[in-house]
């Protein structure tokens, strides 16, 4: 049907195809294809130019309901011409191209009243929902979009510079927004439908997606796309961001670079993630890593690095591979580090023990607000997965296990900060005892709102880990890093 360009036979494919498309369209549209003269020659042969990609930071337009109508028609009338089979074996770039050649024609012939540019918003729509995500696709080509909220078909939040906004982005209808999410989960080998009405997955960027769709959405299918930037993050812009101060970071790359035990811990959307990325830099380019996830989105550079994620049950409710799964079966795959994406369940007990039995350098993410409820939530899990074992015990697992805790945080201003680098030290009685090296503190609010603080040393010059880093030839460094801190007043 369709032929690459710069090729006779395949251009003169495209020129068969185009007049069926044509012949095929018009007594639904209402006009004559027989009489292409009546047309003029510059919309039958549109001057082809290359597709724009959207800026960045470009404000997506609202859409009034005429231009939705328009839409639907055209939409449809290309559905009724085109060979879906066909096209999905071009090149994604040559097959963009025909359907707007085609689209363009449809337009002249059903005599629609647009300007250039709504016609070119019109083309552009419309190929994204043939080749791609459909209205998402202007909003997943800007960096500056962290989070993307779909409430159903009307409303499109999207979050920038921390802060949440509506866009005017919308889509046609829910089953319109149904089919794009089915069409991103299932290129991970998931599905969701009113069986499986929840589902979690990642785009081919690995951006996290989830879904939730009715009956349990009531106002229709909510989808949230958690953005992964296309330039990974490291420690060095944290600090342009003002996320740590210099010798915070140099105090991070160290317990990174000297193998402590990490649980990052923070709230939604604080950055734990982006963090973790950041440490995994610091790990050695000949270790071998392994890491579980949930939904595939860590971004590790080293060689050596395995990949695991979990898998939802099948239609019949059997297949299921848990988080726990995955650590209990990566200790037996030789591993030097274990990252655990979130740890969220009984696969907590499983990391503390692969911690505590020689994979010395492991990390992983926890939802909590501050690190001593981190430890609390740590307890909480370990007892969710049925382990009826004294509460001292327990904590001395932990204590035994985890060397260091982040704690991120995003502050009411929409601003991500590390409030807290702390050390877990031992125990006193049954009650686990904690150190803080870091601390963010708040010192102002600038006339914009925008909240003013800066992190300071507690005044511990020499960290429990202090021998480790002797070992790793790192206690000058992490010396130097400490004293170059501004200490704590009161």
């Amino acid at each position: 049907m369709f032929g690459k360009r710069g090729n006779a036979g395949g251009n003169q494919q495209v020129q068969e195809f185009r007049a069926m498309a044509l012949e095929t369209a018009a007594p639904a549209l209402g006009a004559s294809a027989a009489e292409p003269s009546r047309l003029p020659r510059d919309i039958l042969e549109p001057k082809r130019s290359p597709v724009e990609t959207p800026k960045p930071a470009a404000p997506v337009r609202e859409k009034n309901e005429a231009y939705y109508d328009t839409k639907s028609q055209v939409f449809a009338a290309l559905i009724d011409t085109i060979d879906l089979a066909q096209l999905s074996k071009l090149d994604p770039d040559v097959a963009r191209e025909e359907i707007r050649d085609i689209v363009n024609d449809i337009i002249a012939i059903k005599n629609f009243a647009m300007s250039i540019s709504e016609q070119e918003e019109l083309l552009d729509d419309i190929c994204n929902d043939v080749l791609g995500y459909g209205p998402l696709e202007p909003l997943l080509a800007r960096d500056d979009i962290a989070d993307i909220m779909v409430n159903g078909a009307r409303k499109t939040y999207i979050e920038v510079q921390g802060k949440v906004q509506e866009s005017g982005v919308r889509f046609r209808d829910n089953q319109q927004l149904l089919n794009i999410c089915q069409r991103i989960v299932s290129q991970v080998g998931r599905r969701v439908d009113e069986s499986s009405p929840i589902c979690d997955a990642r785009l081919p960027d690995g951006s996290r997606v989830n879904v939730i769709a009715p009956p349990l959405a009531i106002d229709g299918p909510v989808l949230t796309i958690r953005k992964f930037k296309k330039d990974k993050l490291t420690l060095d812009q944290l600090v342009r961001f003002g996320a740590i101060s210099p010798a915070g970071a140099e105090l991070l790359q160290i317990i990174g670079r000297v193998r402590c035990n990490i649980v990052i811990s923070g709230g939604t959307g604080s950055g734990k993630t982006t963090l973790l990325n950041c440490l995994t830099n610091y790990i050695d380019k000949d270790e071998r890593v392994i890491t579980c996830e949930d939904s595939a989105e860590l971004q590790l550079q080293q060689p050596h690095v395995v990949r695991l994620e979990t898998r939802p049950a099948n239609l019949e409710g059997e297949g299921e591979i848990t988080m726990r799964d995955l650590v209990k079966n990566c200790l037996r795959m030789r591993p030097e580090r274990i990252i655990v994406g979130e740890v969220r369940g009984p696969e907590v007990f499983d990391l503390l023990s692969a911690m505590n039995t020689g994979h010395d350098g492991s990390m992983g993410t926890i939802h909590s607000n501050s690190p001593r409820e981190c430890l609390s939530r740590i307890e909480s899990m370990i007892a969710m997965g049925g382990f009826s074992l004294p509460q001292k015990t327990v904590r001395e697992i932990i204590v035994g296990s985890v060397d260091i805790i982040i704690q991120a945080a995003r502050l009411r201003d929409g601003s991500r900060r590390i409030t807290h680098v702390t050390e877990v030290i031992g125990m006193e009685g049954e009650v686990i005892i904690t150190q803080d090296l870091v601390v963010y503190q708040i010192t102002g609010e600038d006339a914009n709102g925008r909240l003013i603080g800066k992190h300071v040393s507690t005044g511990i010059s020499r960290p429990h880990f202090w021998e480790r880093a002797r070992y790793f030839n790192e206690d000058r460094r992490l010396a130097n890093a400490l004293d170059s801190m501004e200490i704590a007043q009161g």
